[in-house]
């Protein structure tokens, strides 16, 4: 009995990551960023603004950030200069700064938002009484990148929280200060995170006169 060629039976599995970019998502640059916020600034969307600046200015990830309380980063009716917040992920604190620009974003949009009842720094629109969701925080970030002619695939939450960082490790060579700033750990953690290269590990050592 003749039986019919199977024509599944040399066909390769397809690669779940097929057409994705893989591998740590890239950091804005200063241009990026003051091209975000016109954007953001010209189309009166003040929540967008106050989330990105915060986004950039907090380090936090995805997770941390959009759950920020209003009584992590006021006092009374100001807003603190510096704010501490307890990381979902490992448990420990971590302590950033709110920069003016950050400040002023974050008091316009409390004023916008007019509700005192609710505890979150970004509340959600669909979900009453809960914070916005990473996925949406995601989509918001998409949307950014878009419309400054960017590709989104090369972009995510964790292109906020590396962004000061990279600038900071590539103005001064801290390696330290970018892992208090980011709350890792260990300083092998900061290392991966920001693809320092033995390249670079050997020319701070060539310029560090001993």
């Amino acid at each position: 009995m003749l039986h019919e060629p199977d024509l599944f039976a040399n066909a390769k599995p397809v690669p779940w990551n097929k057409g994705r970019l893989l591998g740590p998502k890239l950091a804005l640059k200063p241009k990026h960023i003051w091209s975000i916020r016109i954007h953001l600034e010209m189309e009166h969307r003040v929540r967008d603004l106050a989330l990105f600046n915060m986004a950039i200015d907090s380090k936090l990830r995805g997770c941390d950030l959009v759950a920020l309380r209003l009584i992590d980063i006021t006092l009374g009716n100001s807003i603190l200069p510096r704010a501490m917040v307890v990381q979902h992920k490992t448990g420990r604190p971590v302590q950033f700064e709110i920069t003016e620009p950050t400040r002023i974003a974050v008091r316009n949009w409390l004023d916008r938002r007019r509700r005192s009842d609710i505890p979150w720094l970004f509340p959600s629109r669909c979900r009453r009484g809960e914070h916005i969701s990473t996925r949406q925080y995601s989509r918001l970030l998409d949307d950014w990148v878009k419309t400054i002619g960017l590709d989104p695939a090369a972009y995510g939450t964790h292109s906020l929280r590396r962004t000061k960082v990279a600038l900071l490790y590539k103005r001064t060579g801290n390696l330290r200060a970018c892992q208090i700033l980011l709350g890792h750990i260990k300083l092998e953690s900061t290392v991966r995170y920001l693809g320092v290269e033995v390249d670079d590990a050997l020319s701070l050592s060539e310029a560090t006169e001993v």
